[in-house]
C-alpha cells in the first residue's frame, strides 16, 4: 500500500505524461482539444482516472470520448514506460464537468445579481407608512418621566 504522497506525485505525473503526449499517441484528427483537468490514483497505485475536458461542441466530445476509450491501451503501455514503477495502472477517462457547473453558476450568480438590483430599485423608491419611527416620542416622553422620578432626581 502506497502512502498519500506517492500516490499524488505519480498522479502528477501521468496528468503530465498523458497531456504532453495525448495527441502524439492517438494520432487521430478527430480527437478534440482535450484538457487533461485532474488524475486521482488509488492508494495501490492499481487504478488511474483521468478527468478531461473538451473544447467544442456534443458530437466533438462524443468523438473525443470514443477515441480515447479506443486507444486505452497504446495510452497505458506509454504511461508505463514513463513511470518505471513496477505495475502499471490501470486507465479511465472521465469526462470533466466543470465548464457546465462554471456555467450553471454563471447563471445563478448573474440571476442573484438582478434579483439584488430589483431589492434596490424597491427599497430606493420605498416610503415609510407614517414617521421613521412612530414610537419615539413616546420612548422620550417616558424616559423623561422616569428620569424626573428617579430618587435623587431633583435633590442636590
Amino acid at each position: 500500500m502506497a502512502d498519500e504522497a506517492r500516490a499524488r506525485k505519480v498522479a502528477d505525473r501521468i496528468r503530465t505524461v498523458t497531456a504532453e503526449n495525448l495527441e502524439a499517441i492517438v494520432k487521430d484528427p478527430d480527437l478534440g482539444f482535450v484538457t487533461v483537468t485532474d488524475v486521482r490514483v488509488t492508494g495501490d497505485l492499481q487504478h488511474a482516472s483521468l478527468f478531461y475536458t473538451v473544447f467544442g461542441d456534443e458530437d466533438q466530445r462524443a468523438t473525443t470520448a470514443r477515441l480515447l476509450e479506443a486507444n486505452k491501451g497504446r495510452l497505458r503501455s506509454f504511461v508505463g514506460k514513463q513511470l518505471g514503477i513496477r505495475l502499471t495502472p490501470t486507465l479511465e477517462w472521465i469526462a470533466d464537468a466543470i465548464p457546465e457547473n462554471a456555467a450553471h453558476l454563471e447563471d445563478l450568480l448573474k440571476e442573484a445579481r438582478e434579483r439584488d438590483a430589483e431589492v434596490a430599485r424597491s427599497a430606493a423608491e420605498a416610503r415609510y407608512a407614517g414617521e421613521a419611527d412612530p414610537y419615539r416620542k413616546e420612548r422620550e416622553a417616558e424616559e423623561a418621566a422616569d428620569a424626573e422620578d428617579a430618587p435623587g432626581a431633583g435633590e442636590r
